[in-house]
């Protein structure tokens, strides 16, 4: 189980391991949050390969009450400000996962001398169209309290097809336990949603002095293989592994993640 707290600035965090190394981990979205209970325990299972090789593993939110417009390249300048106030200024890897994936680009390119390596797990420079629509839907749910919308729109995640509508009512509300325990103010769900939509990093990938890992799954509908070869073929240093008949949210929760990111960091 991890240790939960609140960084000064508003960011919260959960951390996992005592190791020498860090890694930042930042969540996906639209709205971030910390896992407790028994999806902490689980989370914690996820990174037991980093948290055995020595790495404390710092899962940290967004800010809270972010202005309006706040766009993800200012999240990655609120990330960056975290690792020069509360990490020494340098962290050995970010992993963003998702949509923290999509910051992580900006927070590579804009502030290089934070991390030694960054992992872009399931993310790419542009998100797919469908992946907008779904994620808007989503986030609009949730800040207006229609948590069993939002869990049928989470279950569209897994089961896309206009002919599988029957499947996500009865699967939503399982999926709606993933996120129900959430206190993300509306805003913040909003402010996220809209910043998805103007995303497009694909002008600043050259900037990216630090040797990135890109992680696909073969099967994913927000950032699909064609996304992914054309971020990839933007990032100077770039290596990708790709994951074959995996989508988006199998992907993300396999232990599998964890141990690849070591070999890679370790030079595996």
């Amino acid at each position: 189980m991890p240790d939960n707290g609140t960084f000064a600035n508003g960011m919260e965090y959960a951390r996992w391991g005592d190791g020498p190394r860090t890694a930042l981990w930042i969540p996906g979205g639209p709205g971030s949050g910390v896992p407790a209970g028994s999806s902490a325990a689980m989370q914690g299972m996820q990174f037991k390969a980093l948290i055995e090789a020595g790495f404390t593993v710092w899962q940290v939110t967004r800010r809270r009450n972010m202005p309006t417009g706040h766009s993800v390249a200012d999240m990655a300048d609120d990330y960056a400000q975290l690792i020069a106030d509360q990490f020494g200024g340098r962290v050995e890897v970010v992993v963003g996962i998702s949509y923290g994936g999509m910051i992580a680009q900006y927070l590579a390119a804009n502030h290089p001398r934070r991390m030694a390596r960054v992992v872009l797990a399931l993310a790419a420079a542009r998100v797919s169209d469908w992946g907008n629509d779904v994620d808007g839907r989503w986030a609009m749910a949730r800040a207006e309290g229609r948590m069993d919308d939002a869990g049928r729109i989470m279950a569209e995640y897994i089961f896309p097809e206009p002919s599988q509508q029957k499947v996500r009512a009865v699967v939503g509300p399982v999926m709606q336990k993933a996120f129900a325990g959430d206190h993300i103010p509306a805003g913040d769900l909003m402010v996220e949603a809209h910043a998805e939509v103007a995303f497009d990093a694909r002008e600043i990938l050259a900037r990216i002095a630090v040797p990135v890992l890109i992680v696909a799954a073969d099967e994913d509908m927000f950032f699909p293989p064609a996304l992914i070869d054309e971020t990839a073929a933007l990032i100077p240093d770039c290596a990708v592994l790709r994951y074959e008949g995996l989508g988006h949210l199998r992907a993300g929760s396999s232990s599998r993640l964890a141990r690849d990111i070591v070999d890679w960091v370790d030079g595996r």
